[in-house]
């Protein structure tokens, strides 16, 4: 019987991540949440306090991930905890998405509860507070830019940050309307668009985490042609047992147990080739003569 464990890693290990970025963007959205608050409040503006509710989610997203990078970095890995803490990324990632949602939630509530109330709100206020929190959104934005696509729970913080830049573009614009033409209703209808916007994001992202968390295969590997290549392959006569699933970002892994009559080394250089040009670098590899294999298909069930 062979083995085999590759242990080539596409992409940044979960080990190496940056963590300064999150730390400086949470400290500057820190700041601009209690300005944009106060603000908000000050004026009853629905479209501020609604900018500063995403802010705040910003904040818990950015400290969420910076703890989860924390742990994938130092988290041991002895005793019960054989992959460490790499999983702490995608409850991340489903944490920021339901904040995201009842922010949205929220806002649309209160968007309704206004209808008929004739808001009266300061245009040169909004505009002035959505100008700086437009400028520290695209700051933050930019620091976090880079490791969004390494990481699902810097994209999660990622998109928490897009979700307040597009917010405060419509607080700017309902600013504009206030003071051009005294409608007021114009900071509700921006209130209830930025709802809008986020939550089907929200849900991506969910969806991306619970797909991560059910194990299912990565959507950049089709399954499918990766057993038939396996099966090309010289010598082997039969492949099964095969699972692939990601660990978190940029962590693939495969686990295959193939049937031959052949020599083990060979088989077990070839499929190592072939798992790494299907991008699964992590990869555990077990070959199995014809007798062992008959009775690994009795053996396994799943």
């Amino acid at each position: 019987m062979g083995h085999d464990h590759g242990h080539a890693h596409p992409g940044v290990d979960a080990r190496h991540r940056r963590l300064w970025p999150m730390a400086v963007g949470a400290g500057v959205i820190s700041t601009f949440f209690v300005v944009e608050l106060v603000v908000g409040v000050l004026v009853n503006s629905l479209a501020l306090i609604a900018d500063a509710g995403h802010m705040a989610t910003d904040v818990i997203a950015m400290l969420m991930g910076l703890t989860a990078l924390l742990l994938a970095r130092h988290g041991g890995t002895d005793g019960e905890k054989t992959f460490g803490w790499h999983r702490a990324e995608v409850f991340t990632a489903i944490a920021n998405a339901l904040l995201l949602i009842a922010v949205a939630v929220f806002v649309l509530y209160e968007a309704v509860a206004r209808i008929g109330s004739d808001p009266e709100v300061p245009g040169l206020t909004l505009i002035v507070v959505a100008v700086l929190g437009l400028a520290a959104n695209v700051a933050v934005m930019l620091l976090l830019r880079a490791d969004a696509s390494e990481s699902i729970a810097v994209r999660g913080a990622y998109m928490e940050v897009l979700a307040d830049a597009v917010g405060s573009v419509g607080v700017l614009i309902a600013g504009v309307v206030a003071l051009t033409t005294g409608w007021g209703y114009a900071d509700v209808v921006v209130a209830v668009l930025i709802a809008l916007w986020v939550a089907p994001r929200a849900v991506r992202l969910a969806v991306d985490a619970l797909r991560i968390l059910a194990q299912r295969a990565p959507a950049h590997v089709d399954v499918e042609q990766l057993r038939r290549d396996l099966s090309a392959l010289p010598e082997v006569s039969d492949v099964h047992d095969l699972h692939v699933w990601t660990l978190t970002t940029g962590m693939d892994v495969a686990t295959v147990h193939l049937g031959t009559d052949g020599d083990n080394a060979q088989v077990l250089a070839a499929a190592r080739q072939v798992l790494e040009s299907h991008e699964l670098g992590h990869a555990t590899i077990q070959v199995d003569p014809i007798d062992i294999q008959r009775q690994c298909h009795r053996d396994i069930t799943w």
